[in-house]
């Protein structure tokens, strides 16, 4: 052949833009992507389930603040790995999704794997989803999703090539684009006076902070503000004495919002999963910082469409000899977080006592990616974390079955760091079948069980909507017995030292490890 195919070429270019690693599962009619995987010198992971693939690139992406790329076959496949770009929309993880098509749909019905519309079906939860019709169209495509998700938003991107065209011998893309430094922004003068004049300021820290941890806590010292950090934001500010934490959803934080007469939201539009409510309680002067102008608030008095860091660097200066003459009381601040974890404890019992025993016992560096589950929802609140990007959680779109696979691609982004799953005995049931991949690539993961026997969270909501519990408690398999069939190692520890030491050894082991904990291990 003198010249590639289309679809080897794409591995190629792909390789040249920086991506090591694919998710995804070959198909009939997506083959054509795999010719050029081996020769460009690309990882190829084997889900199990595109779905798993779509987590996988998702945990990869987050693990690595580059694109998490999948590889995926016409209809099923694509449809198979909506959910994950849902989730990665919501929380603004850079995904790619490559997938193809069928050559012609609008005049033969009945063709294998056929949509009647499966461009329009992806673009319901990405960034955007399009057709390339040739190679030059395939090439500027790939080139303009990379562009973007590297110097603008981090949402899901999705190309879809027709099969024929993928077949096509195609000349080689060009080379790389050059991607512009971030554009010097517009003084903030009024802004900056506004926050060095207020007498209690409060920021509020998002994913969107993840990369400025210390110059975002030198000007919160330098003011004396307080802050809260939403759940995608833990640990961007960590121990300060008047951080409030990750309590945003205690009902009662609006009364703390209340009380400051500047907010700064920094990297967060503060939607409804960070709260919980319809009313955070903002009362004082708005100051928005995003990099997606759709992101901006409605009463959003001052909209600053900026970076975090580039935020940060221009308020630091001007913070030079400023005296911090701020109202906010570390001892009211201490008050409010003891109580908060209290009505944590008690709304979700025995969770608090494990996790606090697995906090102390993690290896440093250690990142955990958790899914929806009991343990979960008590630990994002109450788990100090010291550091950002360490804890990942699908919050926005709020998907079953998210940390296995996804822990499977931050497992393998971080080859030699301590990678983590927490899941509930539901969730795991969503996507056991991604143990197989993990099992096959020989990942040290200890994957944290919580079985409560229930969909323990809908029995209380229903409780409280004073509706009798229905459909809330399903059979479950011998747990331990089906990670072992898988080839993992299983074990249900009798103590809580049985479970620090579990948890270690599954660090160093050849294969993934499932601990299977119960809420009566908290009385062991």
């Amino acid at each position: 052949m003198t010249q590639k195919t289309l679809g080897a070429q794409i591995s190629h270019m792909l390789k040249s833009r920086g991506v090591d690693v694919i998710f995804g599962i070959p198909g009939v009619h997506n083959q054509e992507l795999y010719r050029g995987i081996e020769e460009a010198g690309i990882t190829h992971v084997l889900a199990r389930h595109e779905q798993g693939a779509g987590f996988m690139a998702d945990g990869y992406a987050r693990a690595t603040g580059k694109p998490g790329v999948a590889y995926v076959i016409t209809g099923p496949g694509l449809c198979n790995i909506m959910t994950p770009m849902g989730q990665a929309y919501s929380d603004s993880v850079p995904m790619l999704v490559i997938s193809s098509c069928l050559d012609e749909t609008a005049a033969q019905r009945g063709q294998l794997h056929q949509m009647l519309d499966q461009r329009a079906a992806a673009d319901t939860v990405c960034e955007w989803s399009e057709e390339a019709r040739n190679p030059e169209a395939a090439y500027a495509l790939i080139d303009r999703a990379l562009i973007e998700l590297s110097t603008g938003r981090a949402r899901p991107r999705h190309i879809q090539i027709p099969i024929s065209v993928l077949e096509t011998p195609a000349p080689p893309p060009g080379p790389r684009p050059v991607i512009a430094s971030e554009a010097a922004a517009k003084p903030m003068s009024g802004i900056i006076e506004t926050i060095l004049a207020a007498k209690t300021p409060l920021f509020i820290l998002g994913g969107g902070a993840r990369k400025c941890g210390y110059p975002a806590r030198d000007a919160l010292r330098a003011l004396g503000a307080a802050c809260f950090e939403t759940q995608a934001g833990r640990g961007v500010i960590g121990p300060y004495a008047l951080n409030y934490g990750s309590y945003l959803a205690r009902p009662d934080s609006r009364t703390v919002i209340e009380q400051a007469d500047v907010v700064v939201l920094v990297g967060t539009e503060l939607s409804h999963p960070d709260v919980l409510r319809d009313d955070a309680g903002i009362r004082g002067r708005l100051i928005q910082v995003d990099i997606d102008p759709s992101g901006f608030l409605p009463e959003c008095g001052w909209p600053v469409l900026s970076s975090a860091e580039n935020f940060f660097d221009r308020l630091l200066p001007a913070l030079d000899g400023h005296e911090a003459a701020t109202e906010w009381d570390p001892a009211k601040v201490r008050t409010a977080k003891a109580r908060w974890r209290a009505e944590v404890d008690a709304e979700i019992p025995n969770v608090l006592t494990i996790a606090e025993a697995l906090r102390k016992s993690l290896p440093d560096l250690t990142a955990i990616y958790s899914d929806m589950t009991q343990f979960a929802y008590a630990s994002l609140e109450s788990w100090p974390m010291e550091r950002p990007g360490f804890w990942h959680h699908p919050a926005g779109f709020g998907t079953l079955g998210y940390s296995l696979p996804a822990s499977i691609g931050g497992a393998i982004a971080r080859p030699d760091l301590p990678t983590c799953c927490v899941i509930g005995d539901y969730g795991l049931q969503y996507t056991i079948a991604e143990l197989g991949t993990a099992v096959e690539l020989g990942l040290p993961l200890p994957i944290l069980l919580w079985d409560n026997g229930k969909l323990g969270a809908i029995e209380n909501s229903m409780i409280g909507a004073q509706i009798a519990p229905n459909s809330v408690i399903a059979h479950n398999p011998d747990f331990l017995a089906l990670a072992r069939a898988y080839g993992a190692q299983a074990f249900r520890p009798a103590s809580l030292a049985d479970l620090t030491r579990q948890v270690n050894e599954a660090f160093k082991a050849d294969r993934p490890t499932l601990i299977h904990m119960t809420p009566a291990l908290a009385q062991s």
